[in-house]
């Protein structure tokens, strides 16, 4: 069922909005994009809208994508078979291959061409660009997957200066030229640092961090570094969440200002974060003011 609005009530929606635009305008914003917003459709389409929506308001969105989904798919297509170890993809040179030609090339440019579609200026990089991220093995069991040791966001400020949306796929490099496989999270985390974000906000697919992972109603809407160790220890943060939300920590510890976890599968969440009093996600910071 669709629901008119009038124009009273869509000028009472961007007067509420002013004060987040006038905050964001200028800022950088970094925004790690996957999970199941990054395969539907019609949300992917929804999420390059919110951010081109940002864009033109003068937000310095900058897009860090991953892609394990289609790397799989395509692994499958060449008949080569996914292992992982602790949650991670182990990356022979050969997977990594798979992984430069997929996020790099297919993915990245996919995303790209849709932001132009929707009206946005934006231009694809990967860590190798640049050397904008180099790296190390992060273990030797699992191959050509990165650690990252410096960030250069040196072509990411260039773009932005130009007024271009960056879309960053997360592979890296060492200084032998090797290509790795790098955690979404984590690129984001350093990007994010490395450019004293104003804020990281993580599309995952779930509403956030959960007192009870089986139940939505117990959303922790905002907590602290301090609290969130202690998370942690008392095992309310676990599983696969447990390495996002340390990359989160690592971020405010880089010098960003605040990091949100949402679901990415809430419609135009970005816009509902950003622009509304009601925000979304659980909301991490360094300190509680």
């Amino acid at each position: 069922m669709s629901v008119s609005i009038t124009n009273a009530q869509r000028a009472e929606v961007l007067t509420q909005a002013l004060p987040y635009i006038k905050k964001y305008n200028g800022k950088v914003v970094v925004i790690k994009y996957g999970g199941n917003a990054m395969i539907n459709e019609q949300l992917k389409e929804q999420v390059m809208e919110d951010i081109v929506l940002l864009s033109l308001i003068g937000v310095k969105v900058v897009l860090v994508h991953g892609g394990g989904p289609e790397i799989t798919e395509t692994m499958k297509k060449v008949g080569k078979e996914s292992v992982f170890l602790d949650g991670l993809r182990v990356t022979d040179k050969e997977t990594a291959e798979i992984v430069q030609m997929v996020l790099a090339g297919k993915i990245n440019k996919s995303l790209v061409n849709l932001l132009e579609v929707k009206g946005g200026r934006a231009m694809g990089l990967s860590g190798m660009d640049d050397r904008m991220i180099l790296c190390e093995m992060k273990d030797e069991r699992l191959g050509y997957v990165g650690k990252i040791t410096k960030v250069n966001v040196t072509p990411i400020l260039d773009l932005l200066e130009k007024g271009y949306i960056p879309v960053v796929s997360t592979v890296g490099v060492d200084k032998e030229g090797n290509v790795y496989n790098i955690n979404a999270d984590t690129a984001a985390a350093f990007i994010a640092g490395a450019m004293h974000a104003e804020r990281l906000i993580t599309l995952t697919d779930i509403a956030g961090i959960l007192r009870d992972h089986t139940d939505p109603s117990t959303l922790i809407p905002k907590l602290d570094v301090e609290e969130a160790h202690k998370l942690f220890e008392t095992g309310i943060i676990s599983g696969g969440m447990i390495p996002k939300v340390e990359c989160c920590i690592e971020a405010i510890e880089h010098g960003v200002r605040k990091v949100i976890i949402m679901d990415g599968r809430v419609p135009h969440s970005i816009l509902i974060e950003t622009l509304t009093d009601e925000g979304a996600g659980t909301m991490i910071v360094g300190e509680k003011s």
